[in-house]
């Protein structure tokens, strides 16, 4: 198997066992992650949380998970994934299954803090495996597919987890979540293998960047000195800052301001997830001919956009605007790992990109917080919605740069 020219149908049996455990640990993860935002109107009364509290919880789990992504991402470049993957999503199951047993905020804060920990490996890892299983021509196609886990874990948080609350209460939302994690932990240990064995080390040979023509960057010193690494860092920042408002206060907004059944509200993320789906889908592959930065800023647009029009949207128009959020939500993270590729070297990836997920982290644990205080001082979640329409701005124009330089061919490592 010649990694670096072959296409979707010359991947191995083994190749295509390693995408699904990817695709089954993304699903989990995500299932976990954004299933908060849809249980949160059915914690609120029992544990007694304002909406700053309820913040504080999320906030949580993206403190902890944002620590560690570093650390388990450099990990990742030079350990045994499978045992990695296997280790942390059980981690991360464990500490969902106990948020059931939650009789305060500080208890949930615990809970889904060791949750997010055992999360931590549930991106960088993940996009390396997947990076080393797969070609350089398909790699935008492969990342989405691995990523369209992330999607369909939407989607079960909109449609699955109310089954679970209309059936046994909200606890058993999280006995669900945290045995389908451990379930994803069992699969990794069963499928990953941590390289083809027909390339010893595919991440030994270096190609020129796919955008940008140049010689990659190739030590960390080199790496933590360019400011391309910095600038695109700042806009993973701010775009997982706008993402995880809607996901935290969606659902109860459209329930507790909108009137909207529990049901409906979940549909909600449903719509996200399936726009997730189609994004990744479809904006993915257009990746690998328009190039990277081309859809990170459709992405930003469309997050930006889809947040504003929640603000002043209802029924049919409310599921539009939160239709086209999840495609934009739904592609930019498997860009983001792919043009790590495309800009730095295949032998930091892990490193780059957990680095990104600190990032990221950073933004997921303040946007809740502040979007929630948003709410409470202004009282309407309309305020948190505005808040995150600005931090998607904010990427956007992070992200404009990118594509001057990405149709000029400016060389990657020019001097910060």
């Amino acid at each position: 198997m010649r990694l670096g020219k072959m296409g979707i149908n010359s991947l191995s049996g083994r190749a295509i066992a390693v995408l699904a455990a990817c695709i089954f640990t993304a699903f989990a993860a995500f299932s976990i992650r954004y299933s908060y935002g849809v249980l949160l109107p059915e914690m609120l009364s029992p544990l007694g949380m304002t909406k700053t509290q309820a913040g504080t919880i999320y906030a949580s789990y993206f403190a902890i998970n944002c620590l560690l992504s570093p650390v388990v991402g450099i990990i990742s470049d030079r350990c045994n994934l499978r045992m990695l993957l296997t280790a942390f999503v059980v981690l991360m199951g464990t500490g969902t299954f106990l948020m059931q047993y939650a009789t305060s905020v500080m208890q949930a804060s615990a809970c889904f803090a060791l949750a997010g920990m055992g999360a931590a490996a549930c991106w960088a890892p993940v996009m390396v495996i997947a990076q080393r299983w797969t070609g350089d021509s398909i790699r935008g196609t492969v990342l989405s597919l691995v990523d369209a886990g992330s999607s369909l874990g939407v989607m079960a948080a909109g449609t699955l987890v109310p089954l679970f609350v209309a059936r046994s209460g909200w606890q058993s939302g999280w006995t669900f979540l945290g045995l389908m994690a451990v379930t994803a932990g069992a699969v990794n240990f069963i499928c990953i293998r941590n390289r083809p064995p027909q390339v010893p080390d595919v991440l030994v040979t270096e190609k020129k960047c796919a955008i940008l023509g140049s010689e990659p960057v190739i030590s960390y010193r080199s790496l933590f000195s360019n400011r391309l690494f910095w600038i695109i860092a700042l806009a993973y920042l701010f775009n997982g800052f706008a993402i995880i408002i809607p996901f935290t206060f969606l659902n109860t907004y459209a329930c507790k301001e909108l009137a909207m059944s529990y049901e409906a509200a979940g549909f909600l993320i449903t719509l996200t997830g399936i726009g997730g789906l189609v994004g990744k889908l479809v904006l993915g592959p257009l990746s690998d001919t328009f190039g990277r930065v081309v859809i990170m800023l459709v992405c930003a647009v469309l997050v930006t956009m889809g947040a504003l029009g929640m603000v002043c949207s209802t029924g049919a128009a409310l599921q539009t605007v939160t239709f086209l959020f999840g495609v934009g939500y739904g592609a930019c993270w498997g860009m983001y790992a792919a043009c790590a590729s495309d800009y730095f070297s295949k032998k930091l990836i892990g490193a780059i990109l957990g680095t990104w997920s600190l990032y990221l982290g950073i933004g997921s644990f303040i946007a809740p917080i502040v979007a929630g205080w948003a709410a409470d001082s202004s009282g309407t979640l309309q305020s948190a919605f505005i808040v995150a329409a600005c931090g998607g701005a904010v990427s956007l124009l992070l992200l404009l740069p990118l594509l001057k330089i990405q149709k000029q061919g400016v060389h990657s490592t020019a001097t910060p």
